[in-house]
């Protein structure tokens, strides 16, 4: 069984990925509730993704590499209304790799910092660039994302 352990914040500092280079990354959704279904690509590589309810920072994650002429027609044909379109840079950052994602689409001018942990208790710390801790925030979750009409306003 596959297990994320994952924090997720607010980047207070978009400059951080001024001059990094980043991956562009479009995800739908084929089911949204007690289980996610996503398909995502990722330049020349896709998944296919099924995420369990949260439980506290943990949720069970199942993916797997699909070919990425299957996850276009899913995208295409399959997927629920709303797509996240985002650029992902990897940031290191004291023994950890954050994620940030600049969100683009109806999303223009969200940013949000991920970092997986091996522990719920692990510690962390955290760089100056990012601001409030949004892991709880049901807003922020990607499904939830793809449904929204912008980004939540905090």
């Amino acid at each position: 069984m596959g297990k994320e352990i994952e924090r997720k914040f607010l980047v207070k500092d978009p400059s951080v990925v001024r001059g990094r280079r980043g991956e562009d990354i479009v995800q739908g959704y084929l089911s949204f509730g007690k289980i996610t279904l996503r398909v995502r690509r990722i330049g020349e590589r896709a998944y296919l993704t099924l995420k369990g309810p949260s439980n506290g920072f943990s949720r069970d994650e199942f993916e797997y590499d699909i070919p990425v002429a299957d996850a276009e027609q899913i995208l295409a044909h399959y997927c629920a209304p709303g797509r996240i379109v985002k650029t992902r840079y990897r940031i290191p950052y004291e023994g950890h790799e954050f994620e940030v994602d600049v969100f683009d689409g109806h999303l223009r001018g969200l940013v949000i910092a991920e970092v997986e942990l091996e522990d719920e208790n692990q510690p962390l710390e955290l760089p100056p660039w990012v601001g409030k801790e949004v892991s709880s925030d049901p807003r922020y979750y990607n499904a939830s994302l793809a449904r929204a009409e912008r980004a939540p306003q905090d």
